[in-house]
């Protein structure tokens, strides 16, 4: 015999893309509740089908929030339960949910959250980044100036700082992060986490900015950002080619052994280094 919910708000995580990431407390609550609010209702119902769920479904997005919102309201006070899920992830989390949710309170609904995967989460924990504090914010801003505002007001943050990016402006963001925090800050690039095509680019700044900016890049991007290092080398780069000569010339090395070391105080990838010194030997 099923178990019969109370009436209420039921804010749902729903997978990220495996669709074999979800609890059975989220199965159980989908396929008891009276109607199930979808982002999209077709994404919702390929999740619904692999596990036979038969619930009424009802769109509620960014475009009709405000309208749908007091519909579910006046259901939910007339006792029915409503489950709230987005296309992927858990709702509210840079994704529709927050009005409703806030609206629910408001009238005094219980709210009761059915935990699952959220993707700045995933990315973090597989990222190799320090985990003591962090911070999320969410997307980045479109526009460049404020994007770049943005950065710098965490230069020297303590904490790793999370970010949604849309593909088609990583390269830009990648670029400003190296400009504005140093091309040695430690950064990951999540790509399509939990997904057939599961990627980590990690890296210096400026390295992994080099090795995408001529790729096409797809798919649901997390941006990650370690901490400031307070001891990190501020080595100009725009002194490679002096300070590598002083390395050979001081410390005996060979200009592979000098460019590793160089590496290592500038936060540049050898190859990108390499580029620049030619560069500067050109007339």
């Amino acid at each position: 015999m099923s178990q019969t919910l109370e009436p209420a708000l039921y804010v749902v995580a729903t997978p990220l893309g495996n669709l074999e990431d979800i609890t059975l407390r989220a199965l159980r609550v989908l396929k008891e509740v009276s109607i199930i609010a979808c982002e999209d209702t077709r994404q919702t119902q390929k999740l619904l089908n692999k596990y036979g769920i038969e619930t009424r479904t009802l769109s509620y997005h960014d475009h009709n929030e405000q309208n749908r919102s007091a519909e579910l309201i006046v259901k939910l006070e007339d006792g029915e339960s409503v489950a709230l899920v987005s296309d992927a992830g858990t709702p509210g989390i840079s994704d529709p949910g927050y009005r409703l949710i806030t609206l629910a309170i408001r009238h005094k609904i219980k709210v009761i959250p059915v935990p699952g995967p959220a993707a700045f989460v995933a990315a973090l924990a597989a990222s190799g980044l320090p985990t003591d504090a962090v911070a999320f914010g969410g997307f980045l801003s479109a526009k460049r100036g404020e994007r770049r505002d943005q950065l710098a007001a965490i230069k020297d943050s303590q904490a790793t700082q999370i970010f949604y990016e849309a593909p088609h402006r990583l390269i830009e963001t990648l670029e400003d992060v190296a400009e504005i925090l140093g091309p040695a800050r430690k950064v990951v690039v999540a790509r399509e986490v939990t997904k057939l095509y599961e990627e980590f680019i990690r890296g210096g700044a400026q390295e992994v900015f080099e090795n995408l900016r001529h790729k096409e890049v797809r798919g649901e991007i997390t941006l990650l950002i370690c901490k400031t290092d307070l001891h990190q080398s501020t080595q100009p780069v725009a002194d490679i080619g002096a300070r590598l000569a002083d390395l050979i010339a001081t410390e005996k090395l060979d200009e592979k052994a000098a460019l590793k070391r160089l590496a290592k105080e500038t936060g540049l990838g050898k190859s990108e280094l390499y580029r620049r010194l030619q560069r500067t030997k050109k007339p």
